[in-house]
């Protein structure tokens, strides 16, 4: 899921220069001598996993729970939800795993670690019989050529601090006393103006509350007035997680850290801090992973997306290697059905750095391209260890944030209402907040909708009434950070949502005559499953 900050945000993914690809495998491996600008071995090891999925038997390897699955049509809800199993989707997080393990510990665009999970995916859709492309889009890429390092040094005792860089951060290896900024209240917008560093002790390093303005400003003006490094600290509770967008071009490190830490430091007489970032910011190339079925209606396609990179501090095994994997073991699953519609698997780029794959996908599409699309499904980060059963709030009816989706997406929202309800599970809206990659596709009038169980979005004790877990705690503590790995996950929320993908995707693409009004087979009329207990939902 894209991070929050600026409008200009995040990592990468891509294939790089060969000159930058050899810089940073020297960096990540201790040397390149086992590694070529292709990052042969990365994809050697995907194609690896690929294999051993298909050398234990194709969808029965992918987890299913019956032999059945092996050979039959799984056209009815019944036969694919059988079908689509837990460990079939764990067993794509894991390859996912294993092919962050052996690139740095992440699958960011732009690094081989991606393009091994782009080979992958591919693979996994080929072998089910899609047919599938691989399209190369170039775009602005930041990434940590080595791990951040923020030090107090003095007064004792000295050590390292918990830090998040800012993505599109400088380069700088620095020790200097710092100055604190004055914060809020006394200061609404701290850092935000010239006038604020008044005074300012060149060569510094500038202690920033978060507030009033974007992140690079605060930077920026820091910068001018001397600082030699800049810390912002939180303003509210949890870690910091910003950007300073791709257009941030200065040369000098940024970094976020917790509002706690950064009220202890600022109250610190004579601290002197050391700030060290290692970065690359420039263009990179990446790609999209799109595959189609061999059937169906190519005037009405049905699409199904998420995306496939991590961001540059950990795997993203559950952002969003989750969505991905359901999205996978649906299409492995699916592999014999004649859908009605066309459909069409989307696994994105770039999404990390600001949405860019779907982005440029919907926009390179004409307008006849685009209205043959009858809808999209969005599926990004859909296992959260402290999870909720959040639903894209098609038609507003919570009534917050930025109003309902395109005419159609209320009805997708009741799709995802009807299947919660026939399990029992409670659910809640949650806005289109643009977010994610459905973005492009609402912002061209395309009905979309799916599922999300939580990002850095703190629990309330209605919610852990309702779910169980923890209040007071994110969704995903782990959360763009280095622990976002295969043990980041709940089995509940992620076999739940594996399940409502398959669902969701077998009706549509059978029929979307509730979104467009598009006749589809009757058998799929929805809403195909009926409330067992609507009193426990959540809405």
């Amino acid at each position: 899921m894209e991070k929050t900050g600026l409008k200009g945000r995040r990592l990468t993914r891509g294939r790089w220069g060969a000159a930058f690809a050899a810089t940073l495998l020297v960096a990540a491996c201790g040397g390149g001598s086992d590694s070529s600008g292709d990052s042969g071995g990365d994809l050697a090891t995907a194609r690896m996993l690929t294999t051993e999925v298909a050398a234990a038997g194709g969808a029965a390897a992918a987890g299913s729970s019956s032999p059945s699955c092996l050979n039959r049509v799984n056209n009815t809800f019944n036969k694919l939800l059988e079908c689509v199993t837990l460990a079939g989707v764990r067993r794509h997080q894991q390859a996912l795993q294993t092919i962050a393990d052996e690139n740095n510990g992440i699958r960011t665009s732009g690094t081989p670690g991606y393009d091994a999970s782009v080979d992958y995916a591919a693979q996994v859709l080929r072998d089910a019989g899609y047919l599938v492309t691989v399209t190369d889009f170039q775009f602005q890429t930041f990434i940590t050529l080595s791990p951040t390092v923020l030090e107090q040094v003095s007064p004792g005792p000295a050590g390292p601090l918990d830090n998040t860089i800012m993505e599109y951060s400088g380069s700088g290896d620095v020790t200097a006393s710092v100055t604190a900024l004055m914060p809020p209240p006394g200061d609404g917008t701290p850092g935000c103006e010239a006038a604020d560093f008044a005074g300012f002790p060149a060569g510094n390093i500038a202690l920033i509350s978060r507030g009033g303005c974007p992140f690079a400003l605060k930077a920026t003006n820091a910068l001018a007035a001397g600082a030699s490094g800049v810390v912002i600290y939180n303003n509210t509770t949890g870690d910091l997680n910003g950007t300073l967008g791709e257009a941030f071009t200065e040369d000098i490190g940024v970094t976020g850290i917790t509002q706690a830490l950064g009220q202890q430091l600022a109250a610190t007489p004579g601290l002197v801090l050391r700030l060290k970032t290692d970065t690359f910011r420039g263009e990179a190339t990446t790609s999209n992973v799109i595959a189609e079925s061999r059937s169906g209606d190519p005037n009405n396609v049905v699409m199904v997306g998420a995306h496939l990179d991590s961001v540059n501090e950990g795997p993203g095994i559950n952002d969003n290697g989750s969505g991905v994997a359901a999205i996978l073991e649906t299409a492995v699953q699916m592999a014999k059905v004649k859908p009605r519609n066309k459909l069409r698997f989307a696994l994105w780029g770039a999404e990390e750095s600001g949405l860019v794959g779907s982005t440029n996908y919907v926009e390179g599409l004409s307008q006849a391209e685009k209205d043959r699309i009858a809808l999209y499904l969005n599926f990004d980060m859909i296992g959260s260890p402290n999870h909720v059963f959040f639903v894209y709030d098609g038609d507003d009816s919570d009534g917050t944030g930025e109003g309902p989706g395109p005419g159609g997406s209320d009805q997708i929202e009741k799709a995802f209402e009807s299947f919660y309800m026939q399990r029992g599970v409670p659910f809640k809206g949650t806005d289109f907040d643009g977010r994610s990659d459905y973005r492009a596709f609402i912002q061209n009038l395309i009905p979309a909708g799916g599922l999300f169980t939580g990002a850095e979005g703190i629990k309330t004790a209605e919610e852990a009434a309702l779910w169980g877990g923890t209040a007071g705690t994110a969704y995903d503590p782990c959360y763009h950070q280095a622990c976002d790995t295969f043990a980041n996950n709940s089995d509940t929320a992620l076999d739940i949502n594996a399940d409502a993908v398959a669902y969701t995707t077998l009706l549509f693409s059978m029929n979307t005559s509730s979104v467009n009004d598009q006749r589809g087979k009757g058998n799929f009329r929805m809403p195909a499953l009926k409330p067992l207990h609507p009193e426990r939902t959540g809405n």
